[in-house]
């Protein structure tokens, strides 16, 4: 099971060898979906989640043997390493980068990673070109993310958003949407 978004990662050990691998968000979620309607700029910092699901693999890779699970781990980890030295986390300004971009951040750099190890080539071999499309799209993708930015957002709801019309409101880059799509 994966929490909630904040910057400490807790690990609870469940009996029959399950894991819970959480986050605490501290009660910050109402005003960020307030800044999200009004502005459309999203501000809820993924970074728990990313650690979350790098130690949900490594629990996987560990408890079902699984080799791929913990490329995948360590993998995230480079990711979530090079997010997070080159800061891009999400801005609380309009207009600047967001959630919707911190993640296209973290899938460029853990893309990267995976098609830079070597511990598993099917891996690498279909994630090298997810990388380069990444990479050779950033300044178009960032800038179509950043433009959605600015006027309010429907979601349809607060509590139980519509699933339509949350999945335009958090997809807004074409470009970004044909590469993940196609992986």
């Amino acid at each position: 099971e994966l929490g909630t978004s904040a910057k400490m990662l807790s690990i609870v050990p469940l009996m029959n060898g399950g894991g819970l691998f959480e986050t605490g968000a501290g009660g910050s979620a109402p005003k960020h979906v307030q800044q999200f309607t009004k502005e459309g700029h999203l501000r809820w910092d993924s970074l728990g989640e990313f650690l979350a699901m790098a130690v949900s693999f490594e629990h996987l890779s560990e408890t079902q043997n699984n080799p791929r699970a913990k490329v995948l781990a360590d993998t995230l980890d480079a990711g979530t390493s090079k997010y997070l030295s080159s800061n891009k986390e999400p801005s609380r300004k309009v207009n600047e980068l967001d959630n919707r971009g911190s993640h296209f951040y973290l899938a460029l750099y853990w893309a990267e990673a995976l098609a830079a190890q070597d511990d598993d080539a099917e891996l690498k071999a279909r994630f090298a070109p997810v990388a380069k499309a990444l990479a050779d799209n950033e300044a178009t993708i960032v800038a179509e993310l950043n433009g959605a930015q600015g006027s309010p957002v429907d979601i349809g709801g607060y509590y139980a958003p519509t699933p339509a019309l949350a999945a335009k409101a958090m997809r807004p880059s074409g470009t970004l949407n044909a590469i993940i799509d196609a992986v």
